[in-house]
């Protein structure tokens, strides 16, 4: 079944008015059946027209309709602007259940963060350095300890399993578990998945473990080589903040649920009304595995906006650690702008992360990538960066057709960066929709 939405074909019964029925009552004399032939004929044709007029007005509003597809390589950050959308023109509120969903998401984040960092720190060979550090505050256990403690628990699983383990008791309900002898407001969610939820109770098992050894002097040093082992980067956030997050009556906020990582694994559509103009806009996953559903939303695109992340030009996939994930951006974005279901179709080009791909060119160097070793450009400088990768994806395309107010270097964590940007898309979309349709003329 396709993404594409279309009228309900109806079928219309047969009217049986031309026929003689022997077991019909008998009309007036002379009357014959020919009175009860006409008035069912007459009721046939209205309702065919009626049924016409309905498929031609659903026609109309298919037709004015704009259906956006957001496209790109897996946590390019297409969820995050897909939440944005949601955030700036749906006038529902979260319900509870979504916020203790991205609660439990936020929690398992963090969790799934520090088994890599952990992991890493000792295949650098930094655990003596560990050894060198105490804790910074009045804690109970040295750094050492803590990164130990988590080791056991979290990488190796080495632990007794029957130690530490988040409270539950027969009296708690079924989503909610014991936070320091309190009911937890997030409790645990369906809806996030059983992973998700073991690793959120790890969370509440460790946290002032993982606090004291993400405020360490050696973790610093693991975070500024994250890429080797493609640790989310918004979510030092989560890192950052492990006391509010650990704590009984923690709510996920706004922030909270934007740089939530939750794979998309199926297609996901929101329609909105902006403007008196319709608008459906549907998610994809990213990941080479799901990328065969997006054959089914093709049909009938109005508009493609192709999501890349500036910052991971020195990363490599999750699913392909040999792939340079900038190097699969560009290739992927090529196969969309040259795919002729697109023909006839705005394609937008977000060039995402622009706070992370700040911070990290001060440290990696672009042209140290094999992949970018001809950027001759002055190291540690965003716009000759930007410049340069603008560039790359502009080589993609077979045309020139591609005017640079189609290009915008994004952060979809902010929400003013990327209310101001969707506005301008907006306009773009739609001008371009006219031109195409030959409303105006062509520039």
């Amino acid at each position: 079944m396709g993404c594409g939405s279309s009228a309900p074909q109806q079928t219309v019964p047969p009217s049986g008015g031309g026929g003689h029925n022997p077991s019909a009552p008998a009309n007036n004399a002379g009357g014959g059946g020919g009175g009860g032939a006409t008035s069912n004929a007459k009721a046939g044709a209205s309702a065919n027209t009626g049924i016409e007029a309905d498929l031609a007005r659903a026609r109309l509003e298919d037709e004015g309709k704009i259906k956006m597809l957001l496209l790109g390589a897996g946590e390019s950050g297409k969820s995050t602007i897909f939440k944005q959308m949601r955030l700036l023109y749906n006038s529902n509120e979260r319900t509870d259940d979504d916020l203790r969903m991205y609660g439990v998401v936020a929690r398992s984040n963090i969790v799934v963060a520090v088994r890599k960092l952990c992991a890493h720190l000792r295949n650098l060979g930094l655990e003596e350095e560990l050894d060198r550090e105490e804790a910074g505050d009045q804690s109970s256990m040295s750094v050492r300890q803590a990164y130990d403690e988590l080791m056991a628990y979290l990488v190796d699983n080495t632990a007794n399993l029957e130690g530490k383990s988040v409270s539950q008791d027969p009296s708690v309900s079924e989503h909610q578990i014991l936070n320091n002898g309190k009911k937890d407001w997030v409790g645990q969610s369906a809806r996030a998945g059983g992973a998700a939820n073991n690793d959120a109770k790890l969370f509440l098992d460790h946290h002032e473990s993982i606090r004291i050894l993400w405020q360490s002097d050696t973790m610093k040093k693991v975070w500024a080589k994250r890429s080797a082992v493609n640790v989310i980067d918004s979510h030092k956030q989560y890192l950052d903040d492990i006391p509010r997050i650990a704590s009984p009556d923690y709510k996920p906020t706004t922030q909270d649920v934007l740089i939530a990582r939750v794979r998309t694994t199926q297609v996901i559509m929101e329609k909105y009304r902006i403007d008196g103009i319709d608008f459906e806009v549907y998610d994809v996953g990213g990941q080479r595995s799901e990328r065969r559903k997006w054959i089914d939303c093709f049909d009938s695109v109005t508009a493609v906006i192709f999501v890349a992340a500036l910052s991971e030009y020195d990363q490599t996939l999750a699913e392909a650690k040999r792939t340079n994930r900038m190097v699969e951006a560009l290739e992927l974005f090529r196969s969309v702008c040259n795919n002729r279901s697109f023909s006839d179709t705005s394609i937008l080009l977000f060039l995402n992360k622009k706070d992370i791909f700040t911070e990290k060119i001060m440290y990696s160097d672009i042209a140290a990538q094999r992949p970018f070793c001809d950027y001759a450009g002055p190291t540690k400088d965003f716009d000759h960066g930007v410049l340069y990768f603008i560039q790359k994806f502009k080589d993609c395309l077979i045309d020139d057709d591609f005017n640079d107010s189609f290009i915008h270097v994004t952060c979809a964590t902010d929400t003013n960066n990327i209310k101001f940007v969707l506005e301008s898309t907006r306009t773009i979309i739609m001008s371009d929709n006219l031109k195409r349709s030959g409303f105006l003329g062509a520039d």
